[in-house]
């Protein structure tokens, strides 16, 4: 990875193949989206199937690159880099979303940015809410952690012990006897229940985990407790652990300011419960429109301008993907000073 003075002023395209969804992303200054072309993989059974999801990005990421560049009125050569996303993720969708952004690269002769997914997350909330130095919740489908900037780079203060919310929200949806994406539609489900039956509440200082609340709902489930109830007990007490960890690491961090980002931060739940608790404390709350908090090319895009305006690109025989790449192990040199 190279660093140094980077002068072209132009647009950045960012490319995000993580998991589910194929998007292509063109940003400028101020991260404004200039296009924004996406496709969700969705599986018709069970959960994602890794290899499958690759196939699906390789097909249609060319084509979301054309649209993103007539939606933005740009030509390649007014493209100033190529960022993709480097990592965490599936292999096989993180490798799809690398081979178009290299190919690109080279096509256009343009600098290659890699670019940490979780990262990218805090980045464009950071920016949209015009907060300096928030506290993030990042929940999706297959992170869930609390994050705050640290001494040159992002920490994780809390995360799950087991699996993402998103992915915890997704298996219970397929074993209710719904389909891929679960949490929509669990929400939906959700705001026509009113019992609360008692799960597993799963908080071990700043982490949290799902595995026990996932196999006492399913019980639940095969005994006869009503869906809509399942559903409105399990998002109440999930989202009031991660409310639960945010709050604890506002006090710690001694922060005012949480904003939110991956898909499951759509929900309305989860965001009026932290609301509720940083505005009980006098500080600020901050939630992406719903188009930024799920997975998107523009996120990619904007930390990949600020990425490459500090100096980093890597070249292509050095740009393999990272599939377990720790949030807490991405330089950030933008944010120096």
């Amino acid at each position: 990875m190279s660093t140094g003075e980077a002068g072209h002023t132009g647009p950045v395209l960012g490319i995000e193949s993580t998991a589910h969804t194929a998007s292509v992303g063109i940003v400028e200054d101020g991260a404004r989206v200039l296009g924004l072309a996406s496709d969700m993989y969705r599986p018709p059974a069970g959960g994602i199937h890794p290899r499958e999801a690759a196939n699906h990005h390789v097909e249609l990421l060319p084509r979301l690159v054309r649209q993103a560049l007539d939606a933005a009125h740009v030509d390649p050569a007014e493209i100033e880099a190529v960022a993709f996303a480097q990592g965490p993720g599936l292999g096989p969708c993180l490798r799809a979303g690398a081979t178009v952004a290299r190919m690109l690269s080279l096509a256009w002769s343009k600098p290659l940015v890699p670019v940490n997914h979780c990262v990218a997350h805090v980045e464009i909330a950071r920016v949209l809410s015009g907060l300096e130095d928030p506290l993030l919740l990042y929940a999706s489908g297959g992170n869930t952690q609390v994050i705050a900037y640290g001494r040159g780079r992002y920490r994780v203060l809390g995360e799950t012990l087991d699996i993402g919310i998103g992915n915890f929200l997704d298996k219970l949806w397929i074993e209710l006897g719904g389909t891929f994406p679960g949490g929509p539609a669990l929400e939906l489900e959700a705001r026509q229940g009113s019992e609360l039956v008692e799960l597993p509440y799963s908080v071990h200082g700043m982490d949290v985990a799902f595995s026990g609340m996932l196999t006492a709902a399913i019980t639940y489930h095969r005994r006869g407790v009503a869906r809509p109830d399942l559903a409105y007990s399990v998002e109440s007490t999930a989202y009031a652990m991660l409310t639960e960890i945010t709050e604890r690491a506002l006090a710690h961090r001694r922060r005012d300011a949480v904003v939110l980002g991956g898909g499951v931060a759509c929900n309305e739940r989860l965001r009026t419960m932290v609301r509720t608790m940083v505005e009980e404390r006098g500080g600020t709350m901050f939630a992406p429109p719903r188009a930024m908090c799920v997975d998107n090319g523009a996120m990619i895009a904007w930390t990949g301008r600020m990425a490459h305006r500090a100096g980093v690109s890597v070249p292509v025989e050095s740009s393999a993907v990272e599939p377990r790449q720790r949030t807490d192990l991405v330089p950030t040199p933008w944010r120096a000073g």
